[in-house]
């Protein structure tokens, strides 16, 4: 069974920064996947975010291009979202899986902008 486990969310203040990871386990390495970060605010269905693939090309919704920064660490079967320039856009919980969703969810990790 797969499991994934997101973490480094928090407060932050806008214009501040966060750094999420994520670790998967329950298979033998991420290499072979292209994953993904998705979020969802309150009220709002959950939204792609960032991709990686295996290259680690990356893709970014628009609303986060420059801002946000995805990297993966194969050896430690865990994906990384660094956020920087955060607004009370941003505020959502943070989840990881690939790029078609085909794990169960894990958590998340509750990002929360506010001065």
């Amino acid at each position: 069974q797969v499991q994934l486990v997101e973490s480094g969310g928090g407060l932050a203040q806008p214009g501040g920064s966060l750094r999420l990871s994520c670790v998967v386990s329950g298979i033998n390495s991420v290499s072979y996947y292209i994953m993904a970060w998705y979020r969802q605010a309150p009220g709002k269905q959950r939204e792609l975010v960032a991709t990686i693939n295996i290259n680690e090309d990356t893709w970014y919704r628009d609303s986060v291009k420059g801002r946000f920064t995805s990297s993966r660490n194969n050896s430690k079967n865990t994906v990384y979202l660094e956020m920087i320039n955060l607004n009370t856009d941003d505020t959502a919980v943070y989840y990881c899986n690939t790029n078609a969703a085909e794990w169960p969810w894990g958590q998340g990790t509750q990002v929360t902008v506010s001065s």
